[in-house]
Order: structure tokens, then sequence, then C-alpha cells
């Protein structure tokens, strides 16, 4: 089972991500939905997405590609064939139950009355002391992939991904290739992380 273990080291699929600020700036909405698809490969320690979502009241699209052994995140627009280069500080997290993580429970998805209506998984909470941050964890009982992740920080605010339609492997490696175009943008230094490609 999925104790204290990770999920495939490649694997993608498509994710969606609400993130609310409470509370909000007063006249402002700090609200962020987003739909993405995503390849995760743990071995090289990149991340790639492909992403469609709302913020303060407009729709936008995102291509980004996290190369975390290079520290460089790229921010992709396919239509334009352009690219910004930006230094990436953080360090690469692995999809896994962090081994302070404390197990709240096994539960069922769905329905179990009849074969095939349900999904065993396994949820963990724990705490990121450095980030006064607290995460509440699903991961499937068998295979350890990734369902949901709620995480709430006094710098995100609170943020909410469910994983769906995940595939182990990775279909097309070429996603973690930056485009030519993206050669020749200059790097943006900063303390970029995840959370700036939102």
């Amino acid at each position: 089972g999925c104790y204290f273990s990770e999920s495939p080291p490649l694997l993608q699929g498509s994710l969606s991500m609400v993130s609310v600020r409470s509370p909000p700036l007063i006249g402002q909405s700090e609200d962020f939905q987003a739909i993405a698809k995503f390849n995760y490969d743990a071995l090289e320690q990149r991340i790639h997405f492909g992403e469609f979502g709302y913020y303060q009241n407009k729709t936008f699209h995102v291509d980004a590609l996290l190369l975390y052994k290079e520290g460089v995140m790229y921010k992709i627009n396919r239509h334009n064939k352009t690219c910004t280069r930006k230094e990436l500080k953080s360090s690469f997290h692995p999809l896994k139950v962090p081994h302070n993580a404390t197990l709240l429970g096994q539960v069922v998805l769905g329905s179990m009355s009849h074969h095939g209506e349900s999904l065993l998984v396994n949820s963990w909470a724990g705490e990121i002391p450095e980030h006064k941050a607290k995460y509440l964890l699903t991961f499937t009982k068998l295979g350890c992939i990734p369902v949901s992740c709620l995480y709430n920080s006094p710098k995100t605010g609170g943020i909410t991904i469910s994983f769906f339609n995940n595939i182990v492997g990775i279909v097309d490696p070429n996603v973690f290739i930056p485009p030519p175009y993206c050669t020749t943008a200059t790097l943006e230094e900063g303390s970029n992380d995840f959370f700036s490609i939102f």
C-alpha cells in the first residue's frame, strides 16, 4: 500500500486547482482557478504544465516547464512563440507521503454497492513549520497515485488540488524540452518557486 512511499516516478494526467485568499483584499478577489495537464518526472526532477485558468476576472493560458536540476523555470507562449526564463530557487518535492505525516484513515471514494464503483484511498495530514503551512494529502492505497491535496499557508492562502485521468509513465518526453525560441530568453533572477507559475 501507500505508506510513506512515493507516487510512480513518471506520471502524467490532469489536475484542477483552486486557490482562495482568506480574507480577500477589500474590493478585490484573490481567488484563482485552473485546470492543467501535467507531466511529472521525479527521476530528472522536472514538471511540465499546460494550463487554462481564471484569475481576477481574466482567463489565461500558461505553458510552464520547471527544471529543478538546472534551477530554471520557463513560461512559454506557444501561440506568440515567446518565452520567459526565470531562476527556480526552490527544491524539487516528489509526490509522496512525507515521513512526518499522520495517517488520518482509509476511506472508500464512490460506492461499495457494486464492483468497480469504488476507490480505496489513504488520507494524511501534517505541517511544514518553516512555511507555517498545513496540508492534507490523499493517495490511492494501491499504486500511491495522488488524488487530492489541500494546502494552507500565510503566503499562498488555501489551495485545493484534485488529480484525475492519471497515467503511469510519460507518453511524450519532448514536453520537457524547451522550444528553440526559449534559448534566447534572458534569465530573470529572483526567488521563484512552484507557486510563481500562477
